[in-house]
């Protein structure tokens, strides 16, 4: 039997970020009939406007909890460097069309090391545009798709997607067999107890 595993996020959520290390351990050891699946989230629709500054400081503070419960280290800097806006529409369409080319971890891991590590705006085409040369692709077509009709249609059917499995935060694991969906308990740091859980549904048919 085969199964899909769901892993929902947006490339610019914060617990997401803290959650990659987590994903990494659990999907090297799932089982071959096990497939992980990214679902881009969208967190915040497409928007020019500066992100209002009790906002920033609300996110800001999520940063410093993360840091302090999970160990996950950011750059406070982007809040003095960068003009933040309230939009990961567009890391997420860039993530997809990473994906057309087997390259969608790599601009994963390139958006979050960019935004939180290095100070960078993903919000901003010409920050991912910089990101996809880095990762090997051809910047000029992907600037081109990245503002195309076409996967913005596609980026629409994807969060239908992550409606129709009920995810409502991020990051979310869903298994899924056939039909039926089953969501798995996210642990930060323990990817032993998500391995377990995974693999008893498997193993007892809960489907």
């Amino acid at each position: 039997m085969i199964y899909t595993l769901y892993h929902v996020h947006d490339p610019m959520c914060s617990w997401c970020y803290a959650f990659k290390p987590t994903l990494d351990e659990l999907r090297k050891n799932l089982k071959d009939n096990i497939k992980l699946v990214h679902v881009v989230g969208g967190l915040a629709k497409h928007s020019n406007e500066d992100m209002p500054l009790n906002q920033q400081e609300m996110i800001s503070n999520i940063w410093h909890e993360i840091e302090a419960k999970v160990g996950t280290k950011f750059n406070h800097d982007f809040w003095k460097k960068c003009k933040p806006r309230r939009s990961t529409y567009l890391s997420c369409q860039a993530t997809m069309l990473a994906r057309y080319e087997n390259k969608e971890d790599e601009m994963i891991e390139a958006i979050q090391e960019a935004y939180y590590l290095k100070a960078l705006n993903p919000s901003d085409s010409s920050t991912l545009v910089q990101l996809a040369k880095q990762i090997g692709m051809d910047e000029v077509k992907f600037e081109k798709d990245l503002h195309a009709e076409k996967i913005e249609k596609e980026l629409i059917d994807e969060l239908n997607l992550r409606r129709s499995i009920n995810v409502r935060s991020f990051p979310s694991l869903v298994l899924k067999y056939k039909k039926e969906t089953y969501p798995i308990n996210i642990q930060f740091g323990d990817y032993k107890a998500m391995l377990s859980q995974i693999e008893d549904m498997c193993e007892n048919t809960y489907f």
